[in-house]
């Protein structure tokens, strides 16, 4: 077996919150040595000491990190928001250091955490172009050799001779994915930056990302989208408050996370202010339900589930489409439903707050755990006005008891669907 090109040991990263400790200034050390006096004399005055003032408080974004990564391998990295991917990534991209632990790189590493990383924004796009394979380690011969598929690729031709200060996030992006992928660093190190982008230049940059892995790069890929993840991914690291919680192959630990409790939950609500959406339309909530009304974080395979949604349409004359997407625990997209209520087909909503549902007949899903990704959406012109990736999710269970159940056969059946079908059997021949 090989030598890891990614070597982690012991990793910890601490921060402080409040008072940063240690005086920089003259100033400081006087103040601080002046406090201390005065805290003294009341002490041998019988005045009490004034109290202490309050310690920065510390919090461990990383701790006890561990794991290798061997050449060619994609492994994504899953977890809550503050569970330390992103702290763990900019550690391996050598932005911060750590606190404990080593980490070793055998290998030109190329970082896409931020819209933007390492651009200078006076210089024009052709020129961040060569300052960042400058800054990866690549020769201008080796930078020309790729400038046009560069260029290509991130759609900017028009623009490449313009300071990219002026640039919008969506173009910051494909440039600066464009410069990671194509000068052909042994380790990439991707963060959820892909998110900027439109839905065509996410799938284009998965499909790059596909093709990166193939030639025997190493990827790391830090990402919310767990259906991403899976179709990526052999392995997967799930983070938890700064710790490895299971490390493995992806489509198990993405089902670990969800069936977890921590990651994508049956019901969402979003506070005002912070829902996703535009000045076209906000969602305010999405819930998984039965057909009593009651939200249901697992579902009985031979009921019908509902899939609810509430959001506030907030500009009229618009025909608004909600839109949901299946998704099981490989990555899989089981099927996609838009909204066809013909009380509403064609039909613009003026401005309020709506409820729509949509319902899975019983005995149609196999088991399992499903997330859903929730759009909504315009046909004419088409344009996505919100889609919230891992809304909510549930999992699909058989009891196996009743007449609709699937027989004697006690195990997991394979298939992306397991409908009920209507059967027939004649006798031929006696």
């Amino acid at each position: 077996m090989g030598r890891p090109i990614i070597s982690v040991r012991g990793l910890g990263k601490r921060y402080q919150l409040g008072a940063t400790p240690g005086h920089d200034t003259l100033r400081d050390h006087l103040a601080h040595a002046l406090a201390a006096l005065q805290r003294r004399w009341r002490r041998r005055n019988g005045e009490g000491a004034a109290p202490e003032p309050a310690g920065p408080r510390e919090i461990w974004a990383l701790r006890e990190v561990s794991f290798d990564v061997m050449p060619g391998e994609v492994v994504g990295v899953i977890g809550r928001n503050g569970a330390g991917k992103s702290t763990l990534l900019k550690i391996l991209s050598r932005i911060t250091d750590p606190t404990e632990g080593e980490v070793r790189l055998r290998g030109r590493t190329a970082s896409l955490l931020e819209v933007g990383t390492g651009f200078h924004p006076e210089l024009t796009g052709r020129e961040n172009i060569f300052l960042n394979g400058a800054i990866l380690g690549m020769t201008q011969a080796e930078i020309r050799a790729r400038f046009d598929e560069i260029v290509a690729f991130a759609d900017i031709g028009p623009f490449l001779d313009t300071p990219v200060k002026r640039y919008s996030s969506g173009m910051y992006t494909r440039l600066a994915f464009a410069v990671a992928a194509h000068l052909q660093p042994e380790i990439l190190v991707v963060d959820e930056v892909l998110a900027v982008g439109d839905a065509a230049f996410q799938k284009k940059c998965l499909n790059k990302m596909q093709d990166i892995g193939r030639t025997g790069r190493t990827i790391l890929f830090v990402s919310h989208n767990l259906s991403a993840i899976t179709r990526l991914c052999q392995r997967a690291i799930w983070l938890h408050q700064g710790r490895v919680m299971r490390d493995g192959p992806a489509a198990e630990v993405a089902s670990a996370y969800l069936n977890s409790g921590i990651g994508t939950g049956a019901e969402r609500t979003w506070p005002d202010g912070a829902a996703p959406g535009n000045t076209v339309v906000r969602l305010v909530r999405v819930r998984v339900r039965r057909e009593d009304g009651t939200t249901c974080e697992a579902v009985d395979i031979r009921e019908p589930v509902g899939i609810e949604t509430e959001y506030e349409v907030l500009t009229p004359d618009k025909v608004l489409v909600p839109n949901y997407h299946f998704y099981n625990e490989e990555g899989v997209c089981v099927f996609i439903s838009h909204d066809v209520d013909p009380a509403w087909r064609h039909r613009p909503k003026p401005c309020g707050r709506y409820r729509s549902t949509a319902w899975v007949p019983g005995n149609f899903l196999a088991e399992g755990r499903l997330t859903v990704n929730v759009a909504i959406s315009t046909y004419r012109p088409f344009e996505v006005h919100v889609h919230e990736r891992d809304a909510v999710a549930f999992t699909v269970v058989d009891n196996l008891s009743g007449e609709t159940a699937r027989g004697d056969y006690a195990g997991k059946l394979p298939g992306v669907v397991r409908p009920l079908l209507r059967w027939q059997t004649e006798v031929l021949e006696s």
